[in-house]
C-alpha cells in the first residue's frame, strides 16, 4: 500500500501545494513553509529539518488543517523540511534495546509495545538498538510522551548522535495501517 501526503503553505489547505507518495529529503524547493496538510493514506514522518534530520513528528491518515495547533499533540516544531513514508509491516516485531552506546551494557529484546524500560526492564537509559523486524516509535518520556523518532530496521548504534544527546524511555510499534 503507497501512502500519499499533501503540504499546503498556508493553514486550511490553501496556497501553494506539494504532493508526495514518497520520501522527501528536502521539500524546500517545493514550497517556502508548511501549515497545513492531509495524509490520504498511509503513515509518514515530518522532520523539521532537511534530509530526516531534527525534532520529528508521527502522522497518520487526517487532515491537520493548522500546522500551529499540533504543538499541543506534541509536536515541538513549526515547519516541515522533509518527510519520511513508513512502509506497513506485517509480522511480528522484534528489537533490541540497549542501555549504552554501541549495543553496551544490559539489553532486553521487545517483540511488543514498551511504556517504561525503568519499570519493565530496570533500564535507567537506552542508547542504541538493532530493529530486526518492523517500524518503531522511540519516545523520550515514559508513557510515549515528549519527543520522538522513528527507528527502520537496522542497527541504531547511538541514539546521541541521531538526535543530539536525545535518550528514550518507551517505544510503540508501528502498527497502522493509516
Amino acid at each position: 500500500m503507497m501512502g500519499k501526503i499533501t503540504f499546503y503553505e498556508e493553514k486550511n489547505f490553501q496556497g501553494r501545494s506539494y504532493e508526495s507518495m514518497s520520501d522527501c529529503s528536502d521539500m524546500s524547493s517545493h514550497m517556502s513553509r508548511c501549515q497545513s496538510c492531509k495524509v490520504e493514506s498511509g503513515c509518514f514522518m515530518l522532520y523539521e529539518k532537511n534530509n530526516y534530520m531534527g525534532q520529528q513528528f508521527f502522522m497518520r491518515r487526517g487532515e491537520y488543517n493548522d500546522m500551529n495547533r499540533m504543538q499541543s499533540m506534541g509536536m515541538m516544531f513549526d515547519n516541515i523540511r522533509s518527510c519520511r513514508m513508513i512502509p506497513f509491516h506485517r509480522g511480528q516485531f522484534r528489537m533490541k534495546i540497549y542501555e549504552k552506546e554501541n549495543f553496551g551494557g544490559q539489553s532486553n529484546e521487545m517483540m511488543d509495545d514498551c511504556d517504561n524500560i525503568q519499570d519493565r526492564y530496570r533500564m535507567s537509559d537506552c542508547q542504541s538498538c538493532h530493529v530486526m523486524d518492523g517500524h518503531w516509535l522511540m519516545y523520550e518520556q515514559p508513557h510515549y510522551k515528549g519527543r520522538m523518532m522513528y527507528m527502520r530496521p537496522g542497527e541504531h548504534r547511538s541514539f546521541r548522535e541521531m538526535m543530539s544527546g536525545q535518550r528514550f524511555m518507551s517505544m510503540r510499534r508501528i502498527t497502522d495501517m493509516c
